[in-house]
Formats: C-alpha cells, structure tokens, sequence
C-alpha cells in the first residue's frame, strides 16, 4: 500500500482542537468537518491541500479530547497519511478506527519540509523524501491495523467480516 503527497508541516503537542476546533463539534457531517481541518493552526489549511498530501507533525499530535472528529476531519480534508515523531495513545487508535494511516518517525518529523514530496509504503514502513532524496523508517503498520485503514476503518472492516462469514 503505497501513499504519494504534499508534506504540510507542524509542530508538537498540536491538540484535537487545534485539528478541529470545538464549535464545529455540533456536526457529524464530514464535509463540514473537512472544511474547519487545522483551521486553528492554519485558517487556510482546508483550501490548500490536495487530495492525498501528507501531515507531519512533532510529539504528542492528537493530543487532548479523545474525539472521533479530528480523525475524520483529517480523513475528509484528503490527508492521506499522518507522520509524527509521537502521538496521542487515544488518537493513534481512533485514527485506525476511521481508516486513517499515520506513522511515528522521529527523524522524518523532524527533517521533512512543508512542501516536500513524499512517498509512502505503508507495508515496510518507509518513508521517501523525493524532493531531499532522503529515506526514512517508521516502524510498520501490524498487518490487522493494515486491514482497517484498506476496510476505511473499523464499522466498514466489522461489516465485510459480517458478511463474509453470512456468505460461508
């Protein structure tokens, strides 16, 4: 599972409502979500990104409420993936519960550009600066966490499974 994006840089201990503000919280629609992603750390944020850019962060990213939203707002902007040199226990599993990938990598945190190319494999857990030449490795995703991100999360992963055993 390969992944290709715009790096857009931030730093640590960025919180679930710099991700997505607590007004917007009244909603569960996505594209509302997506509209107000990193709004508070970037007011422009939503407008610039493209479909499957790539967030890199410092420590602790996602920290805070343990809502579901910053996850999905993230999701629903384009994000394709989220580096971080550490996150939010609570924002590590619900960003796998949305089908959301991301990876911890110091190095690549620390020394990727806002800007710069990336490719992703998700599998091996390497990280490829096209723009620096620069290679990194994040520790892989377990193959079960894998399968959540290729199901679009947790529900869709929980009602394939449904349904393959219904079909036996």
């Amino acid at each position: 599972m390969k992944i290709q994006g715009k790096a857009w840089v931030f730093g640590d201990d960025i919180d679930t409502d710099a991700i997505i503000p607590a007004r917007y919280l009244n909603t569960h629609d996505e594209r509302i979500l997506a509209e107000h992603c990193m709004e508070d750390a970037d007011p422009d944020f939503s407008r610039k990104i493209n479909n499957g850019d790539i967030i890199i962060a410092g420590k602790n990213f996602g920290c805070g409420s343990s809502r579901e939203h910053a996850p999905i707002a993230i999701k629903a902007c384009g994000v394709s993936c989220v580096i971080a040199e550490s996150f939010a226990r609570i924002f590590y599993r619900n960003a796998f519960n949305m089908g959301l990938p991301i990876l911890e990598s110091p190095e690549a945190a620390r020394e990727v550009k806002s800007g710069d190319i990336l490719e992703i494999d998700l599998s091996s857990g390497k990280i490829h600066n096209k723009t620096s030449g620069k290679t990194y490795q994040a520790s892989p995703i377990p193959a079960f966490m894998r399968e959540l991100v290729q199901a679009g999360g947790l529900i869709p992963y929980i009602k394939s499974k449904m349904e393959e055993s219904f079909n036996d």
